[in-house]
C-alpha cells in the first residue's frame, strides 16, 4: 500500500484548504486512513481518522468542527477538508494507512496559514 499527500499551501487565517491522499496497492489490507501533523518544534498531532470500508471518522480536539475527512471509495483517495484555518495550523500534514500490525506513511505536504 502506498499513500501520498498533496494539495498543501499558503492561506490566510480564515480560509479553506483541502488536502488529498491518494491510495494505491493492496487497498484491502486498509482499516483506515488517519490525518497527522508536526507543527515546528512539536510533537506529531492527530488531526482524523476515517475507516476504509466504513463510515466512522474520529477528529482530534484541536481541529474539531473545523475540519472534515472524507473517502471517495472509487479513487481510492481520502481527503481532509479545513475550514476557518488558524495560524496554528501551520504544520506539514502527513497521511496514514493503518494495516492490521503496521502504519505506512505518505509524504507530508506544508500547510502555511499566515495571519
Amino acid at each position: 500500500v502506498q499513500l501520498q499527500a498533496s494539495g498543501g499551501g499558503l492561506v490566510q487565517a480564515g480560509g479553506s484548504l483541502t488536502l488529498s491522499c491518494a491510495v494505491s496497492g493492496r487497498t484491502s489490507l486498509l482499516y483506515g486512513v488517519a490525518w497527522f501533523r508536526r507543527a515546528p518544534g512539536k510533537d506529531r498531532e492527530f488531526v482524523s481518522n476515517i475507516q476504509w470500508s466504513g463510515d466512522s471518522t474520529l477528529y482530534g480536539d484541536s481541529v474539531k468542527g473545523r475540519f472534515t475527512t472524507s473517502r471517495d471509495s472509487a479513487k481510492n483517495t481520502v481527503y481532509l477538508q479545513m475550514n476557518n484555518l488558524k495560524p496554528e495550523d501551520t504544520a506539514v500534514y502527513y497521511c496514514a494507512g493503518g494495516l492490521l500490525n503496521n502504519i505506512l506513511w505518505g509524504q507530508g505536504t506544508q500547510v502555511t496559514v499566515s495571519s
